[in-house]
């Protein structure tokens, strides 16, 4: 398959492509900065240049273009501020998913945050964050054109990834290090029966492939 990733160079996103690349597919990283582009290569993925800020959706409709599955994992960042929580975290994801709808890549899968609430209420940096990500996965889910799944982690660590962890529509608080995230991705991606859901992540007890095909359909 062809697998386009939004936000290239993010930590789950690198993790994800080494794990794609290695198990046959054809990952492109969409980034924002040149010099990203040789780490996403060491991955085993191929560097598209794009700000995803400014990009028209004809722009990103070109980089979709026979894409099997999109994945969008851009985020503002830590340390960046209310707006770009707006711009990126809302802003890219409905850009890349009209995108995506525009040349019938289907299959779209949506790296949020648990807690995720559009309609979340406080004024700090992190509650613009928790409403930016929330719009965004209610403007996904509402497209009829796209087999969604959001894939919302609880607090990410940078542990080594155990491959066992709880997947469900609601887990409770709990951390999970990024390399299981990622290898939970990449088996929704080979997994189109997840579509249609929202899943909280948090480590847990069950090996990575079991709780995917645990949950899909469901």
């Amino acid at each position: 398959m062809r697998i386009v990733i939004a936000g290239g160079h993010g930590q789950i996103a690198r993790r994800l492509e080494r794990l794609l690349s290695a198990g046959g597919h054809e990952v492109a990283g969409v980034i924002r900065k040149r010099e990203q582009g040789d780490d996403l290569r060491e991955a085993g993925a191929e560097p598209v240049l794009m700000d995803l800020e400014s990009a028209s959706v004809e722009e990103v409709a070109a980089v979709l273009q026979g894409a099997d599955v999109a994945v969008f994992a851009a985020g503002a960042g830590p340390g960046s501020g209310a707006e770009r929580k707006d711009t990126v975290d809302r802003g890219a994801a409905v850009l890349f998913a009209d995108a995506a709808e525009r040349v019938g890549a289907r299959r779209f899968i949506v790296v949020s945050t648990m807690g995720a609430d559009a309609r979340h209420e406080g004024d700090d940096v992190f509650d613009v964050y928790l409403r930016a990500k929330g719009a965004a996965d209610d403007y996904v889910r509402g497209k009829s054109g796209l087999d969604w799944t959001i894939l919302r982690p609880g607090t990410l660590t940078n542990d080594a990834g155990k491959g066992l962890v709880r997947l469900e529509a609601s887990t409770g608080r709990g951390s999970v290090p990024r390399d299981d995230v990622a290898a939970v991705l990449a088996e929704m991606a080979e997994t189109p029966a997840t579509a249609g859901l929202t899943l909280e992540l948090v480590s847990g007890s069950i090996p990575v492939t079991v709780a995917v095909k645990d949950v899909a359909g469901n």
